[in-house]
């Protein structure tokens, strides 16, 4: 009897072993489906379970990081919206988003992408079109040739490449996608308006604010919308009072092009009144499409330079967490580099990290029964110095199945 106990004892506990690893290997499958896009291959796989029976799913899901697919699918996928209006995911490559999964690549602190002098570009040996101020065929061609951007993608400087002074590059915002995407005519509001969108992860709307000054809206904006002074009180002074003042930071910055031989501005670039340069139309450095409509409210304000101001570190919008030690207790500076600096030190800048990088992993949004987990993925994101890849390994971990 108490053979036949000990035959289906080992025979249970064999079962069991098997039913582990199966777990252990349905795991690593979901892991490396979910960062690469594509199954891996079973050395990959055999790697990934043995950190997962070994309680390191966070090893294994860097393992899956090291597949070329989480560079050129995943993260493009990611990124790509970001660097059009209308958030398409089928943008082609170009140098924001490029320079975004460099970033990611290199274990860059994510906080600088709204204000390093960084741009990433295709090696050398790759045989590309030269980069261009004026299109984006550098970038074309290494999707077209399927370039490898775990390896193919090469740091520079924005101020060797493109040629704006180092003072006036500004991470992504100072690309030539990001110029072509928002800085393109209108006022400039838009690449603001973009940026918080995309890396605060929360829409003018959800944050507009009545009760900050108006003393920083433009001349352009009418207080009496259709004769009612009411549709400004209570509709535009909310967003406005605010973006203002923030949007004054890009002052020196458009983007030109022809508009009669290339009405789609595919040929246009980036342009940036520099230091002891003169808008015939101002008379300073200010571009002119920020006094354009000035007859709509003769006593707005009329922007002198590119001095910003944070009017949200008080109010409501104080609740997005901003940094008072980085930019100091003032909440203003000059231009879009220390402005990206305000914006990217903010908690909402890192929580919205990582409420993408897992919707991107997890296929859903987080609930409510997600926040407690969700709050120490943030603080750890934080903590590796705004490591990227770590938010995708810990929320892998998460997201792993049981």
């Amino acid at each position: 009897m108490m053979a036949l106990y000990l035959k289906y004892f080992f025979l249970a506990s064999f079962i069991i072993s098997l039913s582990a690893q199966a777990d252990g290997r349905d795991q690593a499958k979901r892991i490396h489906d979910r960062i690469a896009g594509v199954p891996a291959n079973e050395e990959t796989l055999a790697s990934m379970v043995a950190d997962i029976d070994a309680g390191d799913a966070v090893s294994a899901a860097y393992t899956a990081m090291q597949h070329p697919a989480f560079y050129s699918v995943t993260l493009k996928n990611l990124v790509s919206p970001w660097t059009n209006e209308e958030q398409t995911v089928f943008a082609p490559l170009n140098d924001y988003s490029a320079t975004v999964i460099g970033m990611v690549r290199d274990d860059i602190d994510f906080r600088q992408i709204l204000s390093a002098d960084i741009i990433y570009v295709g090696d050398n040996s790759l045989a590309l079109p030269a980069y261009s101020n004026s299109n984006n065929d550098h970038y074309e061609a290494m999707e077209k040739n399927a370039v490898n951007l775990l390896s193919g993608l090469v740091r520079q400087t924005q101020s060797s490449v493109t040629g704006l002074t180092a003072a006036a590059t500004a991470g992504v915002m100072t690309t030539r996608a990001a110029a072509k995407a928002f800085f393109v005519d209108g006022t400039n509001r838009a690449m603001f308006r973009f940026t918080v969108l995309n890396h605060l992860c929360t829409d003018l709307e959800q944050i507009k604010d009545a009760s900050r000054a108006a003393d920083r809206i433009r001349q352009d904006i009418s207080r009496s919308p259709g004769g009612d002074s009411r549709i400004f009180l209570n509709a535009c002074l909310g967003c406005h009072a605010g973006m203002d003042p923030f949007s004054q930071a890009y002052a020196y910055y458009d983007f030109e092009y022809d508009s009669e031989i290339d009405p789609e501005a595919e040929n246009g670039r980036l342009s940036y009144n520099d230091v002891a340069m003169t808008d015939p139309d101002t008379g300073t450095r200010v571009k002119k499409k920020y006094h354009i409509n000035a007859n709509n409210f003769k006593y707005g304000y009329v922007t002198p330079d590119d001095g910003w101001d944070n009017y949200w570190r008080n109010g409501p919008n104080a609740v997005l967490g901003w940094d008072t030690q980085v930019q100091g207790l003032a909440a203003r500076g000059n231009g879009a580099k220390s402005m990206g600096i305000e914006l990217a030190n903010s908690e909402a800048f890192a929580s919205c990290q990582v409420k993408k990088v897992f919707k991107t992993v997890c296929l859903r949004d987080p609930v409510d029964t997600d926040l407690a987990q969700f709050g120490l993925v943030v603080s750890s994101f934080k903590a590796s110095n705004y490591n990227l890849k770590q938010v995708f390994a810990e929320t892998a971990d998460y997201c792993k199945g049981d």
